[in-house]
């Protein structure tokens, strides 16, 4: 999977929100995302990172994510 389509799929969750992905091992499996969002504001971590994982939940139950690293923090 191209970081692209993770991009794709965190924007259509967040829009207007900051989004950072990146392919971890070139291999199209392994990626680490960063969102910042005022949708945070509020939330526990594992709340925040319980949205980003609905946002990638195809992908994530397909297989086709690996391993993906969560880098979360609100914004105002």
């Amino acid at each position: 999977m191209a970081a692209d389509t993770i991009r794709a799929l965190l924007e259509h969750a967040f829009p207007g929100d900051e989004i950072g992905v990146q392919d971890r091992t070139g291999g199209g499996d392994h990626f680490q995302v960063t969102v910042a969002s005022g949708r945070f504001a509020g939330l526990s971590l594992i709340d925040q990172h319980r949205l980003v994982n609905a946002a990638l939940a195809v992908p994530l139950a397909d297989g086709t994510i690996h391993e993906l690293r969560i880098t979360t923090k609100g914004t105002t």
